[in-house]
């Protein structure tokens, strides 16, 4: 079975909600939901560009971002990244709202906290043009550093003072409209939602079109055009990705023959599955399960 594309975070400390992803192409430590992996979680998240560049698709928009870029998603977005150089790196700052705003119900919640996430905002560039932008980008950095090194006593407060510092910066430079996000928006994701969700559950089967648009109660042609407007591929292009993508990790974790992996994901026929596959990955899966397999041993 799949994956649900909602996150439940694992915070290390469970009494300090607040954790530092790093992602390449093959890992994300701690565990976590990385590279080309769909999802949406209640958290805000702050993406970092360490090494390399990326595509980070939010919304169904494309940002591209370089190293030493960053990105604010927030929260109930759903976000993928889909391209990653080679040997790149990227950071991922999760933690909820409730940090930025002290305590429930505070003056900080209600003028500068809520007016923002609950607000139409879905994500917001952060690439140093501007000279506040490169102050957030400092603090990013210095973020980094926090957690990578050996946590010292007080840590937990220096991330917490710097996070809302650069809260602070980023509502203060940024237009915002004081909309709720409109309800027609808010349905749309809903919808798109519980039409991923349906793929992730059942991309093993032979599913429809019209299963997929069943999921949301949608026609057939309004759950394409969804899946155009957001993600910019049909559904049955998705659901062949997310197959290809399922494939991959059986090819890379187990001995599965190249038959029985190709079932295991939905694919009828095999050569069907080598095509596709190959179509995304410009290997067959035999030759990818071998350059893993070769580049993998220590």
């Amino acid at each position: 079975m799949g994956k649900p594309l909602h996150e439940t975070i694992v915070y290390p400390d469970v009494s300090f909600p607040y954790i530092m992803y790093t992602h390449t192409i093959h890992e994300s430590i701690p565990a976590g939901r990385g590279f080309n992996d769909l999802h949406w979680h209640e958290e805000l998240q702050i993406t970092l560009v360490t090494q390399g560049k990326l595509v980070i698709q939010v919304n169904g928009i494309n940002h591209e971002l370089e190293t030493g870029q960053a990105i604010l998603n927030n929260k109930g977005i759903l976000h993928v990244t889909t391209k990653l150089t080679h040997h790149g790196q990227y950071v991922s700052f999760n933690f909820p709202e409730k940090l930025l705003a002290f305590y429930a119900d505070s003056a900080m919640e209600q003028n500068y906290v809520l007016p923002y996430t609950n607000s139409s905002l879905v994500s917001l560039e952060i690439k140093g043009e501007a000279e506040w932008e490169r102050h957030i980008l400092e603090m990013l950095w210095d973020m980094k550093s926090r957690f990578d090194m050996t946590k010292k006593w007080g840590w937990e407060y220096e991330v917490s003072i710097k996070t809302v510092q650069l809260w602070l910066i980023l509502i203060s430079n940024i237009s915002l409209s004081s909309e709720d996000v409109p309800q027609s928006m808010k349905l749309q994701q809903e919808r798109l939602q519980l039409m991923l969700s349906f793929i992730h559950q059942y991309y093993s089967n032979p599913i429809t079109l019209l299963e997929i648009a069943d999921a949301a109660h949608l026609s057939v042609s309004e759950c394409s055009r969804s899946f155009k407007k957001t993600i910019h591929m049909t559904p049955y292009d998705y659901l062949i990705k997310y197959r290809i993508k399922k494939s991959a990790e059986l090819l890379r974790a187990t001995d599965y023959s190249i038959t029985e992996i190709a079932h295991r994901v939905g694919f009828n026929h095999v050569n069907h599955f080598i095509q596709s596959f190959k179509k995304h990955h410009q290997r067959t899966p035999k030759e990818y399960r071998q350059f893993w397999n070769e580049n993998t041993k220590s």
